[in-house]
């Protein structure tokens, strides 16, 4: 999962693929030149040689069901990257109580 600001965009990768790799794929969503693109994972900025296994990235800690958070940043016309800003996702809010599933009472009671 590739975040920015309020933007999520889901990569299926392989644990061989390169950041490089990772980089071009964004550029036909994002229409930013690799070189203008940089991923971060957990504060580290990822290098374009590298492999997602060499990052950290494996089948061990990611699963399609808890996918790893990439932030995406953009260089800015000033040359410098933009700080990294992901907008949390609202939570739906507690239901009420009439609405919670009920307890069944226990078999045989």
């Amino acid at each position: 999962m590739i975040k920015r600001k309020k933007t999520s965009i889901c990569l299926d990768m392989k644990e061989t693929s390169l950041v490089l790799e990772v980089k071009k794929l964004l550029e036909g969503v994002s229409k930013k030149t690799p070189e203008d693109i940089r991923l971060l994972y957990k504060e580290t900025v990822l290098e374009d040689n590298k492999s997602m296994a060499d990052c950290g990235l494996n089948k061990q800690t990611t699963k399609a069901q808890t996918p790893a958070v990439l932030g995406l940043v953009y260089r800015g016309m000033d040359g410098e990257f933009e700080e990294l800003d992901i907008t949390p996702v609202s939570t739906p809010p507690e239901l009420p109580t009439q609405m919670k599933q009920q307890e069944l009472p226990a078999a045989g009671s």
